[in-house]
């Protein structure tokens, strides 16, 4: 009987262990999930900056292109981000889009600077406050979404939840990071004007 007791105890132990991980692991998910709407979000304001954009700065048809074309690598690296959220790789793919996406939403908002008409546009105005708010948001999404990553990675490394994650194969996750050796990535686009 102390015995079939004993047995049950570390059963319910386990268990608990077990579902402690499964929690954590379904939070920094959905913490993902958050920074996927956000980034989502900004992925729709660009082609409407773009299209403001285009009719003043005829004569920067590169960098328009470059905006688009970092866009669409961005919408990839998120597909990829999606479907393994927390793996290293997808994680990495992520900021390396976003970091490209980052430059080249600066260089145009650099060069709208040099079109007083442009800087001056009703919609423009808007979509550079939208598109300034939608960066504050990604900013706090992956703020909340590295702390849960923590918060598992914790869980997942400590004793004695690492027994109950490695029998299970609960995989480290990693953190959505800014590569440090980009320095103009790790700066949000300047949309004043």
């Amino acid at each position: 009987m102390i015995f079939l007791g004993i047995v049950i105890l570390l059963a319910l132990w386990a268990v608990g262990l077990y579902n402690g991980l499964v929690r954590l692991r379904n939070a920094f998910r959905n913490a993902f999930a958050q920074i996927d709407v956000q980034l989502q979000r900004r992925f729709d304001l660009i082609p409407n900056l773009v299209e403001t954009a285009k009719g003043y700065l005829r004569h920067e048809r590169e960098t328009l292109e470059a905006v688009i074309a970092a866009r669409s690598a961005a919408v990839g690296g998120l597909a990829a981000a999606k479907a393994q959220p927390g793996d290293p790789g997808a994680m990495g793919e992520l900021a390396a889009t976003q970091g490209a996406l980052n430059g080249a939403l600066g260089r145009l908002l650099a060069v709208a600077e040099a079109y007083p008409d442009l800087k001056a546009n009703q919609n423009m105005m808007q979509l550079t406050e939208e598109l300034t708010s939608t960066e504050n948001k990604v900013a706090f999404a992956r703020q909340a979404y590295n702390d849960a990553v923590m918060a598992y990675n914790n869980r997942r490394e400590v004793f004695p939840s690492n027994i109950v994650a490695g029998m299970f194969g609960f995989a480290p996750a990693a953190l959505l990071e800014i590569p440090a050796d980009k320095a103009e990535v790790r700066e949000a686009p300047k949309v004043q004007f």
